[in-house]
């Protein structure tokens, strides 16, 4: 039977603290190439449905349970990843409690919105900009233009 090559899949979590102050969110240090700081995540398993995936990695990279509340947006530019195309889906979700780096987290630390790091990896920069929006007005990521 004919399998397509296709990309491939990951979750991402945008992880506010609840019990902090002006909810700041959590970022990671990442162990691995692509270096820099990034929100939570990795890949979807075959056989585990992406939320499930976003609440895992959240788990497994910073020890938090965690709530979704709202899906920010799907980020799929192939150049997105210099591993290969990957396309992620990516959660705004509540935890509460103190974030440990573990799995192939370097290191992790509690940011606010206004002091984040200048080395972030991926497109983050883009997917903190758009969850900025978010928390200003409540919108997701706007749908891209041009791509027709």
């Amino acid at each position: 039977m004919y399998k397509p090559v296709t990309p491939l899949l990951a979750a991402d979590t945008i992880i506010e603290l609840i019990d902090y102050p002006g909810r700041p969110i959590v970022l990671i240090e990442r162990a691995n190439p692509p270096y820099g700081w990034a929100i939570p995540g990795g890949f979807v398993d075959v056989g585990e449905r992406i939320e499930q995936a976003a609440v895992r990695e959240a788990q497994e990279e910073v020890g938090l349970d965690v709530k979704l509340i709202a899906l920010l947006g799907l980020y799929s530019d192939p150049a997105r990843d210099t591993r290969g195309h990957t396309v992620t889906a990516v959660y705004v979700v509540e935890a509460s409690g103190t974030p440990v780096a573990a799995d192939d987290a370097k290191n992790c630390q509690i940011f606010n919105l206004n002091e984040l790091p200048e080395l972030l990896a991926f497109d983050h920069g883009l997917v903190l900009s758009h969850y900025k929006t978010f928390r200003e007005t409540g919108q997701v990521t706007p749908l891209p233009e041009n791509l027709v």
